[in-house]
Parts: C-alpha cells; sequence; structure tokens
C-alpha cells in the first residue's frame, strides 16, 4: 500500500491542475467560436459557453497514464478507452442533437473495451449475502451499465454546478468504498475523478463560467460506471449515484420513451416574478428530481443545488455503510 503512495499522489495533483489550468483557455477558444448557451435559470440574457469535456478529459488521461505507467493495469487501459469514447460521443451529441436512440446505443457500444480486455469479474457481489455468479448475465451488465451511468449524469446536469458537485461527492464516495473492500489499486485509480470534477466545479459552480455539456457529463459518468464494473463494486456504485438514479427514473417513467432531454416541449421547471425556480403546472411536463424538490415551494437555484448535494452525501453514507456490510462477507 505504501508504495501505492508516490503515484497516487503524482495522479490526483495531475488531475487536478490539468482541468484547473486547461479550462480558462478553453474558456477563451470556446468564447470565440461562440460556442455558447442562454443559461435559463438567469434572469438577464446570460451566455455560457460549452463544452468543458475536452478539458474534464484531458485531466482523466493524464492522470490515469501517470498510474498506468506504475501499475501497468489492463483496467487502467479499459477504463480510459470507455471514457474516451463517451467523451467523442457526447461531443458529437453537443456539435447536433440526435435521436434518442444515439447516446444509449452508442455508450453501449463504448463499454466493449472493458469486455476486451477482460477487466472485470462476473461475480456480483451483495452486500450480507455475498456474490452470486453470472458469468453470461454479467456481460449484458456491462453493455448496459455504462450507458445508463453515463446517460444518468447526463440527466442531473440541469443546473449551475450540479453535475460537477454531484460527481466530486459521489466519485469520493466510491473511492472510500473500495478502500474498505480492500480494492486499493482500482480504489487509487478512482480519485482522479473525484479531482478533476473538483477542479472543473471551480468553473462550473454558480454563476457558471462553462458548462460540461454531453461531451463532460457522458465522460464523467461512463468513467464513473467503468470503475464500478472493475472494480467489482457495481451495487455500491448505484446506491451512491441514486439521487441521479432516482432523477432518470421519474423522467423515463413520467415520458415512457428514450429522448432527447433537449426535445422535450414541456419544461418541469418555471420561473416566478423574482425568478427563483417553482415546479410546473404542466402535466404533460416530465417529472424530475428538481421538480419534486420544489413541490413544497419556489427556491432559488443555489438552494435547489445545495438540496441535491444533501442527497448525495445522504446517499454517499448510504454507499459506505453498503461497503462494510459486504465487507463483512469478503
Amino acid at each position: 500500500m505504501i508504495d501505492l503512495l508516490i503515484p497516487t499522489i503524482i495522479s490526483c495533483i495531475v488531475a487536478f491542475f490539468v482541468v484547473f489550468l486547461l479550462t480558462p483557455p478553453l474558456i477563451k477558444i470556446l468564447e470565440k467560436r461562440n460556442f455558447a448557451v442562454k443559461d435559463m435559470n438567469k434572469k438577464e440574457d446570460v451566455m455560457v459557453v460549452r463544452p468543458g469535456g475536452p478539458a474534464i478529459l484531458a485531466g482523466i488521461i493524464a492522470s490515469e497514464l501517470v498510474l498506468y505507467a506504475f501499475l501497468q493495469m489492463n483496467e487502467i487501459l479499459a477504463i480510459l478507452i470507455t471514457t474516451s469514447a463517451a467523451c467523442v460521443i457526447g461531443y458529437v451529441d453537443d456539435r447536433k442533437v440526435m435521436g434518442g436512440w444515439f447516446k444509449p446505443l452508442t455508450l453501449a457500444i463504448a463499454a466493449i473495451p472493458i469486455i476486451a480486455l477482460g477487466a472485470y469479474d462476473t461475480d456480483l457481489a451483495f452486500p450480507l449475502f455475498g456474490t452470486v455468479q453470472i458469468p453470461a448475465l454479467y456481460l449484458a451488465l456491462i453493455i448496459f451499465m455504462i450507458p445508463i451511468t453515463g446517460n444518468t449524469i447526463n440527466s442531473i446536469d440541469v443546473l449551475n454546478g450540479v453535475a460537477s458537485g454531484f460527481m466530486v461527492i459521489a466519485s469520493f464516495s466510491l473511492s472510500i468504498c473500495l478502500f474498505i473492500v480492500q480494492n486499493y489499486e482500482i480504489a487509487i485509480v478512482s480519485l482522479p475523478l473525484g479531482f478533476v470534477s473538483l477542479a472543473f466545479y471551480k468553473y462550473h459552480k454558480i454563476p457558471s463560467k462553462i458548462f460540461p455539456g454531453d461531451s463532460g457529463a457522458l465522460t464523467l459518468g461512463a468513467m464513473y460506471g467503468a470503475i464500478a464494473i472493475v472494480g467489482g463494486v457495481e451495487i455500491i456504485a448505484a446506491i451512491a449515484l441514486l439521487p441521479a438514479v432516482i432523477n432518470s427514473f421519474l423522467f423515463l417513467s413520467s415520458v415512457k420513451r428514450v429522448v432527447e432531454h433537449r426535445q422535450i416541449k414541456g419544461k418541469p421547471v418555471e420561473h416566478t416574478e423574482d425568478f427563483l425556480l417553482k415546479a410546473t403546472n404542466d402535466k404533460k411536463a416530465p417529472v424530475t428530481l428538481v421538480r419534486l424538490i420544489l413541490a413544497g415551494g419556489p427556491m432559488s437555484e443555489k438552494n435547489v443545488g445545495l438540496a441535491i448535494f444533501k442527497l448525495t452525501i445522504f446517499s454517499g453514507i448510504l454507499a459506505v455503510i453498503t461497503a462494510f456490510m459486504m465487507g463483512v462477507t469478503f
């Protein structure tokens, strides 16, 4: 474990500062190219550039290559290839709104490197009950999990700072859980995700200077899912991600079909005269986590974000408890 301390420190520093230093010039480049969208939750006519995916991916690649130089693990290569593919998929969707089928299908294809490199274990671990061997079924789980985690993070990217802040909490919770179940190498591999998210949050928080876009959100979500698979902590990862999972479930169950969220006409949230957020009365609008939070009355964008972060912290605590319960069976 002590032998891993130096690569751990170096990779985390690289992850943070690559994103921290690359994002400002990326913002300037995007401004020059007029790659900007209106911030719909601001009263003024505020334009915010996107996507931040290239800076996020650069931090992930740089930090994980540092770890690969020390550890020489196929799991790192699998995570890198799948995550990079997710960023490309997201960038395509950033530049042109694709159909609802595009991201799930292409993200499923992006999961194939995990299988090809054998960076997985077919045992699915449950708390207290131990592991279940599902060799053939687990391959299907891999194909489905990357689209789920990628689109789940993408679906919660609706307010300033929420997606990146959410990933800071969820990814560090997952890293702690990996240490608890004594999967030390994958725990170290997972740490850069938290530091990349933290660095990007500096520019994404209210008021946002840059949005992650689909390329950024899918990159974060796909890497999270890949780590869960190669680390054998799929159940724990799902628990840490619970608020975003609930948000996706609510959206899909109300819309009743896979569709690009920008193609939905009904808006789940409206604005008061003083531009607080409030839940819409439109019955055709999709149900979302934000809409449920606002059911008690109007709130500021900042307070809605804080409510989501509190739920994420609670889910992270549940994930840690689950990890201890799983540790009993290992």
